[in-house]
């Protein structure tokens, strides 16, 4: 059995356990429960414990389907509202000087997902680059990407962007609390993966997190994934609607209703959107003029984003994860050509003459993977690289079976290179037929550029910057190498495309036809 350490922080003491080199703590509180008068509120402070607070085992994730839930292969973590917590990982050997932290958030569309899984442990990544990694809870789908403050009343108030407002907070909590695990709270990086990455671009446009993290890696983001007021608007309307409420009983429904019901009208609120619009998310941050003020990449364009150093890169082939499960996407030939008729039908010939084969599935499926991941990391780059040093990566590295399954180097792939899980069992797994040796390799390219990165802000000298003048892209692979102006002719084709954003899908009980207004 592993034994114990107790932390004393600023926030209580915790009790976490040793295990090979790391002290880890679990699902420590780092704001008060969301529930009660407290849902759909923005978070609290963390309700003070007495005593020792047991660290030593997981707890809750945030609301979402069970089944996502799945930490293992009979492992379902239980699912609560209860759930804002953080994990550390930190090594245990003496260190003359504070370690730099990075803080990772975890994807799932901002519907599912959890800082529970094993992949996310860290400990591997920890011990190599002598640093504390944290991770955490946030609150997802209608908990947290709903805004339903049109429905405030004196009795009850309801805030825009609880789950980028729990981001926060746990980003507060670092500041106050990871000195006493020997991290430095002035050497935070905030890397994310998928939503997790759309998470830390979101993060730079945020006012309330200036000055909380130091650099950022966004790893397969759907950068501009926001909504403004009105989308937002139109999103809770249908929520409310599927609920059964009025405009004048929202408020109590809303409070009183139980939490899987509210998911499931969330949940059904979003797949009507979608299939109105491939690839268009209504549960995202919400441009509300005040908590986020801008679209990410507009301010990123407009220099008011934090100017921190940023990684951002995508993977060879996004998009084959989602082909066999997600028929909501612009995957297919009828998919694409829907989005293309309702955000821009006169960019169609124009992209699809940059994908020679397609109709063709394989090409459908990459033209659409690039369509959500490529276009707007592109935008980002071009926006971001004229304020602070920005780094562009693609990740292609892909084992045999990865090949043979035709998923290749798909979306979140990477991260079995970031956390550093070749010898693990998920690693053994994805290398049958062959190709560990080269994981590890590759491993040790990206975890080395991850961690120059975290400690000075800049990676190896290897990989040079981003800018819209020589367009550097270091493409990990066996070798890895650096290219200039990567798949050039992609790149033009997507430009002046506009993203799903850009469709405010109407209330779904005026039966009104999408219309095209500007997110930004």
């Amino acid at each position: 059995m592993a034994s114990t350490i107790d932390i004393d922080m600023a926030d209580g003491t915790a009790r976490g356990t040793r295990e090979r080199g790391v002290g880890r703590w679990r699902s420590i509180p780092y704001a008060a429960p969301p529930v009660g008068p407290l849902r759909l509120r923005a978070p609290q402070p963390p309700t003070p414990w007495s005593g020792v607070f047991d660290a030593t085992r997981f707890r809750n994730a945030a609301i979402q389907n069970k089944g996502a839930a799945r930490i293992g292969l009979r492992t379902v973590q239980p699912v609560s509202e209860d759930a804002l917590t953080v994990n550390v990982t930190a090594p245990l050997r003496p260190s003359t000087a504070p370690r730099p932290v990075m803080v990772f958030i975890h994807g799932g569309g901002y519907v599912f997902g959890t800082s529970a899984l094993a992949l996310y442990g860290g400990r591997q990544l920890a011990l190599r680059g002598d640093l504390i990694l944290v991770s955490m809870n946030y609150r997802l789908g209608i908990f947290g990407y709903a805004d339903f403050s049109r429905y405030s009343t004196d009795e009850r108030t309801f805030d825009s962007n609880c789950g980028l407002r729990d981001q926060v907070a746990a980003l507060e909590w670092v500041q106050r609390n990871i000195a006493a695990f020997g991290g430095d709270p002035d050497n935070v990086t905030i890397f994310g993966e998928s939503a997790g990455a759309a998470s830390v671009v979101t993060l730079l446009a945020t006012p309330a997190a200036e000055g909380l993290f130091h650099r950022a890696i966004a790893e397969s983001a759907p950068a501009d994934w926001a909504v403004d007021s009105a989308g937002a608007a139109a999103y809770a309307a249908r929520c409310v609607d599927l609920l059964g409420a009025t405009d004048d009983t929202a408020a109590e429904v809303l409070a009183n209703t139980d939490a899987e019901s509210l998911r499931r009208a969330g949940a059904k609120a979003v797949r009507s959107a979608m299939t109105d619009c491939p690839g268009y998310m209504p549960a995202v941050p919400v441009v509300d003029g005040n908590y986020l003020p801008a679209a990410p990449i507009d301010a990123m364009a407009a220099g008011t984003a934090h100017p921190v150093p940023l990684i951002i890169g995508t993977n060879r082939n996004e998009g084959t994860l989602f082909a066999r499960r997600f028929d909501q996407l612009p995957l297919t030939p009828k998919r694409i050509d829907e989005m293309f008729d309702v955000l821009a039908p006169e960019a169609r010939q124009r992209v699809v003459a940059a994908y020679p084969g397609y109709p063709a599935a394989a090409k459908a499926v990459r033209l659409g993977g690039d369509f959500m991941f490529l276009r707007p990391t592109i935008a980002a780059c071009e926006a971001h690289s004229a304020h602070a040093p920005t780094y562009n990566y693609r990740y292609d590295f892909a084992p045999k079976a990865l090949q043979r399954s035709g998923f290749g180097a798909t979306h979140a792939s990477e991260m079995l290179a970031v956390f550093g899980v070749a010898n693990s069992a998920i690693g053994r797994a994805v290398t049958v037929g062959g190709g560990r040796r080269a994981l590890l390799k590759v491993t040790e390219q990206i975890q080395s550029q991850w961690i120059s990165f975290a400690r000075h802000g800049r990676p190896l000298p290897s990989w040079p910057r981003y800018t819209t003048q020589n367009r550097r892209t270091l493409v990990f692979d066996t070798p890895t190498k650096v290219a200039n102006d990567l798949d050039r002719g992609r790149r033009l084709a997507w430009r002046g495309m506009p993203g799903p954003q850009t469709v405010r899908l109407l209330d779904s009980a005026t039966n009104s036809d999408p219309t095209r207004e500007a997110t930004g």
